[in-house]
């Protein structure tokens, strides 16, 4: 009996250490993409639109963007997406471009345009892969949405549906980081 209690006792705390070491491998892990990210320069990429043109994120330099990773499946995507294309009304001519990523499938362009024209969707829509998304510490979550300032670095993130506020107030720091030109005049 005291021989099984013991075992059990043993099992409890193996189970327990194992917990507690996923549990902050796995909090290390969600914040280590934006914590190499922060700071530093937005992965580059280059994407097609849906109408098949290419843009490169890099030649967005001088304007904050909002980068969102979201989907047409993606029910809280449906909800955010009227605030970011009032963000990108309200904001447009004080420098914010917000560009959309989709991670539908290959197969799914005529839904995404369906749902661009239902959603009034007013900026640009990639087609996104799994590299563009790997690049950004891998996407977790949809909707995923980056910041970067001006000068091409990352701002902030936001993963998964949260407010509009925060979305805009991430908006407001990365329109006020500094564009690299006026960096290199000081």
């Amino acid at each position: 009996m005291k021989r099984t209690f013991l075992v059990l006792i043993g099992i409890l705390l193996a189970v327990g250490l194992m917990i507690l070491t996923a549990r902050r491998v796995q909090s290390s892990s969600k914040n280590s993409s934006l914590g190499a990210l922060r700071g530093a320069p937005a992965p580059d990429f280059t994407l097609k639109s849906l109408d098949g043109k290419s843009l490169k994120l890099s030649d967005l330099r001088g304007k904050a963007v909002l980068l969102n990773f979201w989907a047409t499946w993606c029910a809280p995507c449906k909800i955010e997406t009227p605030w970011i294309v009032d963000l990108q009304n309200q904001y447009a001519a004080q420098g914010l471009q917000v560009v959309g990523v989709s991670m539908d499938d290959e197969s799914e362009t005529e839904g995404i345009k369906k749902f661009v024209q239902e959603m009034h969707m007013n900026y640009p829509i990639l087609r996104g892969n799994e590299d563009v998304g790997n690049a950004y510490g891998g996407l977790e979550f949809l909707p995923t949405t980056y910041f970067v300032g001006r000068d091409g670095n990352v701002t902030g993130r936001i993963l998964g549906l949260k407010s509009r506020s925060d979305l805009e107030d991430n908006v407001k720091k990365a329109l006020a980081s500094v564009p690299v030109s006026q960096t290199a005049q000081r």
